[in-house]
C-alpha cells in the first residue's frame, strides 16, 4: 500500500511561484538603472557620484523577504530547499536566453527591436557565472542568517531579523557579483561602494514591511486551508 504525500501548504505553494518568477526577472531588470531620488545625494557626501542601483536589486529582495517569510512559518530546512530549487528557473532562463540569442530572427522583424533585444538579454559567460554563484550564496546565507537571529530572539523582532539577514546578504551578493563579472575590465571600487550603499539603504527601509506583508498573508492562506 503506497503511502499518500503530505500536501503543500498553501502559503508554500504560494511562495514558490511567486520565488520562481522573482528568479527569473530579476536578471531582465538589471539591464536599468535606477536613481534613488532623494538618496542619491548620500554618494556625494561619501565621495561617490550620485548614487543608483541596477532595477534587478527590488526582484532580489523580494527574493529576500520571500525566503525569509518561508523561514519563519516553514523553518530554515524548508526556505534552503526553496533556494536550492530556485537554480532550476534561473539556469533554465539563462539557457534559453543562449538559445534564443543564437537563433536568427524573422526577415520582417525591425532591426532596432532585434538589436535591443540582443542588447537587453546578452550576457558575458561571466556576468552569468557570477549571477549563478552570487544567487546561490547571498540567498543562502540570508536564510542562515535569519534563522539564526530567530534562534537567539525567538518569534521577536521580526523586522530586525529580517533586514540584518538582508543587509548582510546584499553585502556579500554584490561583492561576488561585481568581483566575478567585471574585475579586471575596469575599476570596480566605486561601484562595489555605490551598489552596497544603495542596497544598504533599500534593505533598511524595504524589507521590514514586506515581510510583516508576507508573513501576514502567509499565515492567512494557511487558516483559510484549515
Amino acid at each position: 500500500m503506497t503511502s499518500t504525500p503530505a500536501p503543500i501548504s498553501r502559503s508554500l505553494f504560494f511562495f514558490s511561484i511567486f520565488y520562481g518568477g522573482m528568479v527569473c526577472i530579476a536578471g531582465v531588470l538589471g539591464n536599468k538603472q535606477v536613481a534613488l531620488g532623494p538618496l542619491s545625494g548620500i554618494g556625494p557626501i561619501v565621495g561617490l557620484g550620485p548614487l543608483a542601483v541596477e532595477a534587478g536589486i527590488f526582484a532580489f529582495l523580494l527574493l529576500v523577504t520571500i525566503s525569509s517569510a518561508v523561514a519563519e512559518l516553514h523553518g530554515r530546512a524548508v526556505a534552503n530547499r526553496l533556494v536550492q530549487i530556485g537554480f532550476l528557473p534561473l539556469i533554465a532562463s539563462i539557457l534559453l536566453s543562449i538559445i534564443v540569442l543564437a537563433a536568427p530572427p524573422a526577415g520582417d522583424m525591425d532591426p532596432k527591436r532585434a538589436e535591443a533585444f540582443a542588447m537587453m538579454m546578452g550576457g558575458t559567460p561571466r556576468i552569468w557565472l557570477g549571477g549563478i554563484i552570487a544567487y546561490g550564496i547571498s540567498q543562502t546565507l540570508n536564510v542562515t542568517l535569519f534563522a539564526a537571529l530567530k534562534g537567539r530572539e525567538g518569534g521577536r523582532l521580526l523586522w530586525f531579523r529580517a533586514a540584518l539577514a538582508s543587509i548582510l546578504s546584499q553585502i556579500v551578493d554584490t561583492l561576488l557579483f561585481v568581483s566575478i563579472a567585471f574585475y579586471g575590465v575596469f575599476p570596480i571600487g566605486e561601484l562595489l561602494l555605490g551598489q552596497m550603499l544603495a542596497k544598504v539603504v533599500l534593505s533598511a527601509l524595504l524589507v521590514p514591511p514586506v515581510i510583516y506583508l508576507l508573513v501576514a498573508l502567509g499565515r492567512r492562506l494557511d487558516a483559510q486551508a484549515v
